[in-house]
């Protein structure tokens, strides 16, 4: 059982209340936080704010050392961290690797990132001025995180607000705050200056609306759905502020004739199936040229089979389970109204064989999924592999195309001509051929209702950073 406190103003605090930590595994606590209410969110904001005027002018040599220190306290700390989130989500223990990495590149990236940001000059064609643009912190920013994966959430937040100058909130899913709030623990063990980092959790309706509402922040930063976003917009509109927000995905993958078929079952698969299905990115429709369709459900099939599922920390798990009852009830729906409309379930659906207890979902997937099923117009967020086979290059496009969402989408061809066309047409902020890659200096970005603004890269400190055009005459 695991105790963590609210990490406020450099201080580890309690509130008076308590909130279980659940594994969804087991159905069993495993761990209690602090909670915070609109007391403690009100106290981290001004503590922020309070924070602000220092930390802004902190010189960038002495932020990026501070970053350094939290870096290394993380390292030192991998495997209790690592353990939050096994516990919180009850995710394999190897998938746990890449939230903690993450946390460590993001602390490396930005604090090197903004040791050789350089400022820019501009030109005057008169020859009157001398014009500079620099770029300054834009204020407190606040960041809702989502669940699905703890510490990755918090790393790309953290690392361009710190490294910008911007004192931080932030708010971890009720759900998984074992692993944020351990990062609150290791910023107080460092010493880090007070209020430069706050983190709180606590119900979204009274502690997330009061972060937003509140005329403290500059910047509102999310990861969640696109729902999630708009009322976050919707309660911020107190003052005018930036958003960045990474929203909600409906992800095509369009596998050709010609594509190497071993390749796209093991990318479709191993991102469908990891932290089961729980990814913005994953595939949620699944496009097959027909005349390769047989083949190809067949490689599916056979690595759907041969995922292990479970919550085992010595064994070989591959995938574990839903975070709690009200998603498994969905996607649950979801299949079977899929199936209702014609859709033929070729494998899974359910529980798995032997996993009672939890909230497992079996690897399921789908054939004949057609636009108008609930299953490929909702993200599904779930280990489903909905498929639907075509003949003609265009329709295709425009079925992938039919959307509202605008995050990933992935093709798989040999053919360059095919490859640069759909790369050209597919109305994405990311478009991934013939693989998967994300990492901390690539872009993360979606379009339409799949947000604004930028994760990873140098592309997000311009989130947190605003600029200032200062002109000499001379």
């Amino acid at each position: 059982m695991l105790s963590k406190q609210l990490y406020i103003g450099g201080k580890l605090i309690s509130s008076g209340s308590t909130t279980d930590v659940i594994n969804p595994a087991t159905l069993l606590s495993v761990g209690s936080i602090a909670a915070a209410d609109i007391p403690q969110a009100e106290l981290a904001l001004e503590a922020a704010q309070k924070a602000f005027p220092i930390w802004s002018k902190t010189s960038i040599q002495q932020r990026t050392e501070w970053m350094y220190k939290l870096r290394d306290a993380v390292i030192e700390n991998e495997q209790h961290l690592r353990e939050c989130v096994h516990l919180e989500m009850a995710k394999p223990w190897a998938s746990t690797k890449e939230d903690y990495q993450m946390l460590v590149d993001s602390l490396n990236f930005y604090a090197d990132a903004m040791l050789n940001l350089a400022q820019e000059t501009l030109e005057d064609k008169e020859g009157t001025h001398v014009h500079e643009l620099r770029r300054e912190p834009v204020g407190v920013a606040a960041a809702f995180l989502a669940w699905n994966f703890p510490l990755l959430n918090l790393a790309y937040k953290l690392g361009p607000a710190m490294a910008a100058g911007c004192p931080l909130v932030i708010k971890p899913s009720v759900k998984t705050p074992l692993s944020a709030y351990a990062v609150g623990e290791l910023c107080a063990q460092i010493g880090l200056p007070d209020g430069v980092v706050n983190i709180i959790s606590g119900p979204d309706h009274k502690v997330g609306d009061a972060i937003s509402a509140s005329t403290i922040p500059s910047l509102l930063t999310l990861i969640g759905s696109t729902n999630v976003g708009k009322h976050v917009i919707g309660t911020g509109a107190t003052s005018i502020k930036r958003y960045s927000m990474e929203l909600g995905g409906n992800a095509p993958a369009i596998v050709f004739a010609d594509a190497d078929l071993i390749t796209a079952a093991d990318v479709i698969c191993g991102v469908k199936y990891s932290n089961a299905g729980q990814i913005c990115v994953a595939p949620n429709r699944v496009f097959i040229e027909e005349s390769v369709a047989d083949e190809f459900i067949e490689m599916v099939l056979t690595r759907t089979h041969s995922v292990n599922v479970g919550f085992d920390k010595e064994a070989d798990i591959g995938m574990g389970p839903l975070m709690d009852g009200a998603s498994w009830q969905r996607i649950d729906g979801l299949v079977k109204e899929a199936i209702a409309q014609g859709a033929k379930l070729l494998s899974g659906g359910g529980k798995p064989p032997g996993l009672d207890t939890g909230y497992f979902y079996s690897p399921t997937v789908l054939l004949g999924v057609t636009p108008e099923m609930a299953i490929s117009k909702e993200e599904v967020f779930g280990p489903v592999i909905s498929i639907a086979t075509f003949k003609n290059h265009q329709d295709v496009l425009n079925l992938a195309n039919d959307t509202d969402a605008g995050l990933t989408a992935y093709v798989f061809t040999q053919n360059q001509t095919t490859a640069d066309h759909f790369a050209d047409e597919l109305r994405f902020g990311e478009v991934q051929i013939n693989g998967i890659k994300y990492a901390i200096n690539l872009p993360h970005f979606g379009i339409k209702q799949s947000g604004v603004g930028v994760d990873c890269s140098l592309l997000a400190l311009d989130d947190y950073l605003a600029y200032k055009r200062i002109s000499r005459a001379l």
